[in-house]
């Protein structure tokens, strides 16, 4: 059962981000806010993508590394590398050395350039999955919504974005707001959704 613990302002979180300082100014100034920035979406698809089978603690601890080996996840960049670039990254004991991992990347950064180029912004497509219903905070790894995501993406071309991993996604992206209902930080979420420009698709033609 999730619970709210009581943090040292005397303000009520969600549990999870006491486990470290990293995870509490995680939770209180990113987790859940509305990206609708391209770059920082993929780096955060990129960075769910690195985390699947590890911890959130250990990408969080490296995120850094991630953005100087990676140009900052400007996927324009990414999607250039080559042979060399995979090799430098195995060799990179900052990051996650994990050869299908890195590959995987570098080939949704290619991905993402067709998904701009065909649908104006990742953030048209990726907000077109936002649900209408969305489940009580915190109760589930996956969803509906995340299903279909993981196949859309996985229809293109993109790799390693299942399920769970779109969940999480879609959680540190704020398409939805996972903040337990006691959640100082809930609010404050829930307002920046409320004032957020939905991201319109500019599909060009086929």
């Amino acid at each position: 059962m999730h619970n709210t613990v009581t943090g040292e302002d005397g303000q009520p979180r969600c549990s999870w981000c006491m486990a470290t300082p990293d995870y509490l100014d995680y939770h209180d100034r990113e987790w859940g806010f509305p990206v609708t920035d391209d770059r920082r979406l993929f780096e955060k698809l990129s960075l769910e993508a690195f985390q699947s089978g590890l911890s959130w603690r250990t990408i969080l601890a490296k995120r850094e590394n991630f953005r100087s080996a990676f140009c900052h996840f400007d996927f324009d960049k990414v999607a250039t590398f080559d042979d060399s670039d995979v090799a430098r990254l195995l060799a990179d004991a900052g990051i996650v050395r994990h050869r299908g991992k890195i590959e995987a990347v570098i080939n949704n950064a290619q991905r993402a350039c067709d998904m701009v180029a065909h649908e104006g912004s990742i953030a048209a497509f990726v907000w077109r999955f936002e649900p209408a219903q969305p489940l009580p905070p915190q109760s589930a790894s996956t969803s509906a919504e995340a299903v279909a995501m993981s196949r859309e993406l996985k229809k293109r071309g993109w790799k390693f974005v299942g399920p769970t991993t779109a969940y999480a996604f879609m959680q540190a992206a704020g398409l939805v707001n996972d903040h337990l209902d006691g959640c100082v930080i809930r609010a404050k979420v829930t307002e920046a959704r409320r004032l957020l420009s939905h991201p319109v698709s500019g599909k060009s033609a086929a």
